[in-house]
């Protein structure tokens, strides 16, 4: 096993030796308690993004809501669940994570996750980047205990940070006082609440991976790595992307390999597409899946503008490094859409439009600090539906535009994930937004089960009209071999109107056409292939024809030369 190669990448040889028989010990006592079968992903792999307390209801914990609607509503079109932090915190809706190997009493037990895993495959988010402030493990070190005495970054006040890339506007260090009375200026990326990790002492990595084998042990099968990006801090560097960043995420993937192959490592890095893509390493190494942080804020760019053209040429681009990776598709999450990944593909003049409608539409844009200190559009926080259309506009037109965007996202090669509030038609929540004063939280509002329940099976409902039709979409997307995250894909130019994408299954036998009309009129595409029979998945229908006319918003995904 590579373990000390990575090691000794990271750490002078005899401690990358001592570490290494550590992690090897690790590894012995973590075998027989974690399931080593494989999983090999398929079109069946779709994965719902939710919150454990998305759902509310009285007598059950939020964990047991949340069972309780995925076996409901969902089983049968959604096999795996990213529950987003489910851990005591102190901030950031648990991105702030107090105990790593504990449940929030407020959300349930690890029992309620053990259930959920009978049934579904289930992502744990790895915030491996920070802790809170709150934690055992930063108490410990500002009361002077020497277990953690080397946990975190302490920096000089006078140390020129200036490099470092900033994902926000607070400053990178914050000042705490020790229970001895001494000040310390402590590396804090996101927030003063969340305190960076120091990875250069080989006890926090040890920590860190044991964590993960935990989560393996609770039913995690996917691991998510937050902010991974901002691991490895060297001064005089922007402290992001560095090569030791690489290497523990190399380390990570070979020991939780060796104790269960079939976990999949998923990197968030929410940053220009070139940077992000080289978390695939050379395809065997790293990241199994790779957020496409990219298509959220290009489809939401190209479905405002009714035009395509940046959107297919961006995707005529993509490539991997092996048959063994792929991206993890997504339009909204918990957090907003990050305007980073477009960097270079949208002029500056189209972000700031794009930031514009998102205000215009009940929306907010948050901002970073710069290099030369100046600010620039980091983020939009905006629930996608009232990002792609105005909240006043007609529930048919809402309906229309998501669909499509939805249906564009589900035929991008990958594994797709669907956040829980676009499953189920929400809006903008400007109210969450006042009460907590974080504009992030417009797109994570809690909903009453019983309320929830009356709005889903209230016929033409705008909650009805999206759920149902996106149910559909996913049962046809999960029986296809053609949308193999593994198979083969092209994207065809079929005019600035019309976005198309060619999925072929990895035997190629099968293969789909998916074209989307982005526009609010009619228009006509001949699909490029010597067939003139095709069958329309999402319709049923039967077409013999060299040209299809796609209604406004339509989109229709042909399977080519059959039934």
């Amino acid at each position: 096993m590579p373990f000390k190669t990575r090691l000794k990448a990271l750490y002078p040889e005899a401690i990358a030796e001592t570490t290494n028989r550590q992690i090897q010990d690790l590894v012995d006592s973590y075998t027989s308690s974690i399931p080593s079968a494989r999983h090999e992903l398929s079109q069946a792999d779709i994965v719902l993004i939710c919150y454990a307390d998305h759902v509310q209801s009285t007598g059950l914990s939020p964990l047991q809501t949340l069972w309780r609607f995925l076996e409901s509503h969902v089983a049968g079109a959604i096999n795996s669940v990213h529950i987003l932090p489910f851990y005591p915190y102190s901030s950031d809706d648990g991105f702030s994570v107090i105990d790593y190997c504990q449940v929030d009493p407020n959300a349930g037990a690890w029992q309620d996750i053990m259930e959920l895993a009978k049934n579904y495959r289930l992502m744990f988010d790895a915030v491996i980047n920070h802790i809170s402030q709150e934690s055992s493990w930063f108490q410990g070190y500002l009361a002077g205990d020497e277990q953690f005495a080397d946990y975190f970054v302490a920096c000089p006040a006078e140390q020129d940070n200036l490099a470092v890339v900033r994902p926000r506007t607070l400053p990178l260090l914050t000042t705490f006082t020790t229970a001895s009375g001494q000040e310390k200026h402590i590396w804090t990326t996101f927030s003063a609440d969340q305190v960076d990790l120091n990875y250069r002492n080989p006890a926090v990595l040890l920590a860190v991976l044991e964590v993960l084998l935990f989560y393996l042990a609770q039913g995690a099968r996917l691991l998510r790595l937050d902010a991974i990006a901002f691991l490895w801090k060297e001064p005089g560097t922007s402290c992001i992307h560095l090569p030791q960043t690489h290497e523990v995420i190399k380390l990570v993937r070979a020991v939780l390999s060796a104790v269960a192959p079939a976990t999949i490592i998923i990197t968030e890095t929410n940053v220009p597409h070139e940077e992000n893509v080289s978390y695939f390493g050379n395809g065997n190494d790293e990241a199994h899946l790779v957020y496409n942080f990219t298509l959220p804020p290009l489809l939401a760019h190209s479905m405002i503008q009714g035009n395509s053209t940046k959107l297919t040429n961006w995707a005529q681009s993509l490539s991997l490094p092996s048959d063994q990776v792929c991206f993890f598709n997504f339009t909204a999450s918990h957090d907003g859409v990050g305007l980073r990944p477009v960097e270079g593909i949208l002029t500056s003049g189209e972000i700031t439009s794009l930031a514009d409608t998102a205000q215009a539409h009940g929306g907010f844009v948050s901002f970073k600090r710069n290099e030369d200190d100046s600010q620039s559009p980091y983020e939009l926080n905006c629930n996608y539906m009232d990002l792609l259309t105005d909240p006043n506009a007609s529930d048919s037109l809402r309906v229309k535009r998501l669909l499509v965007s939805q249906a564009i996202m589900l035929a991008m090669p990958g594994v797709p994930g669907i956040y829980f509030h676009s499953l189920v038609g929400s809006s903008n929540d400007v109210e969450g937004v006042k009460r907590s004063g974080r504009y992030r939280s417009i797109n994570r509002e809690k909903l009453d089960y019983e309320t929830l329940m009356s709005e889903l099976q209230d016929d033409g409902s705008i909650r009805d009209q999206v759920f149902s039709a996106l149910k559909s979409l996913l049962q046809i997307r999960k029986s296809d071999s053609a949308f193999h995250p593994f198979g083969g894909f092209e994207f065809p130019g079929l005019g600035d109107e019309v976005f198309a994408a060619v999925r072929l299954a990895p035997d190629k036998n099968r293969t789909v056409i998916a074209i989307h009309n982005l526009t609010d009129r009619d228009v006509t595409v001949t699909p490029q292939t010597n067939s003139r029979s095709f069958t329309d998945l999402v319709s049923g229908q039967e077409l013999a024809l060299s040209e299809i006319t796609l209604r406004p918003y339509q989109f229709m995904w042909l399977v080519v030369g059959e039934k």
